[in-house]
């Protein structure tokens, strides 16, 4: 997926006074760069919610108007699907990270927004944190810290609507952090019957740990089913607690 690509005078542009329905059907996103589906509109925590009980989430770069994404097929890892390497069961058994969850969003958002080792580029702005801190205060975006040593070394944030866990980045700073963070995620998940952990699109990484393809049509019909779990959540409760 290239997140540069302007096909702007392709796409449907989303209106900032207009949160229901204001998405086209996911089936109209291109195939190259593949799923892309609309631009503009803002990060409202409506329409964050509204686009991804539809399958739809937020994906650009500072200086872009916000560009939505529907990507076919969707990578996804069911939590007990999880693959622990040997090497990740020896660190965990050795309690190296002590790992706790919403305990500081705001610091692993920001660590996830730094720059990585092979771009400076990152699409968490300043106006996605503040978006996604606004839904951690009403209970749907959620962090994991893997501390050690009293330091941050590595977490993931995500954002959880009924029984679908919406994986959103990770960072580690010490080896095998983020891994941790993932294992005691996916443990939390399948305890609490959560279905998938949408991991958006491919990487290497992501199916070593055992993501995999899905339909796009299949993902959606799977969150018309598991999003619709969610009866709503009172501000500051934590499904995930």
């Amino acid at each position: 997926m290239t997140r540069g690509h302007t096909a702007y005078n392709r796409l449907y542009w989303v209106r900032d006074n207009i949160i229901a329905a204001d998405f086209p059907d996911i089936s109209a996103a291109l195939s190259e760069p593949d799923g892309l589906l609309a631009i503009g509109g803002d990060l409202s925590p409506e329409r964050l919610l509204n686009a991804y009980r539809r399958g739809i989430f937020p994906w650009y770069s500072e200086g872009q108007p916000i560009l939505w994404w529907s990507p076919d097929p969707r990578w996804v890892l069911a939590p007990e699907d999880l693959k622990i390497s040997r090497s990740l069961r020896k660190t965990l058994r050795s309690r190296k990270y002590r790992v706790t969850v919403d305990a500081d969003f705001p610091a692993i958002i920001e660590m996830c927004a730094g720059p990585r080792k092979d771009s400076r580029d990152t699409w968490i702005t300043a106006e996605v944190m503040k978006s996604y801190t606004i839904l951690h205060q009403q209970g749907y975006a959620h962090s994991v810290e893997c501390w050690h040593d009293g330091t941050l070394a590595g977490g993931l944030y995500g954002v959880a609507i009924g029984r679908i866990f919406f994986g959103e980045s990770m960072f580690s700073r010490q080896a095998d952090a983020s891994k941790v963070a993932l294992v005691h995620l996916a443990a939390r998940l399948r305890d609490r019957k959560f279905r998938l952990i949408d991991c958006q699109v491919y990487s290497k990484h992501l199916e070593s740990l055992g993501a995999r393809p899905m339909s796009r049509n299949a993902f959606a019909g799977l969150l018309g089913q598991y999003c619709a779990m969610d009866a709503g959540i009172k501000p500051g409760k934590h499904p995930l607690d």
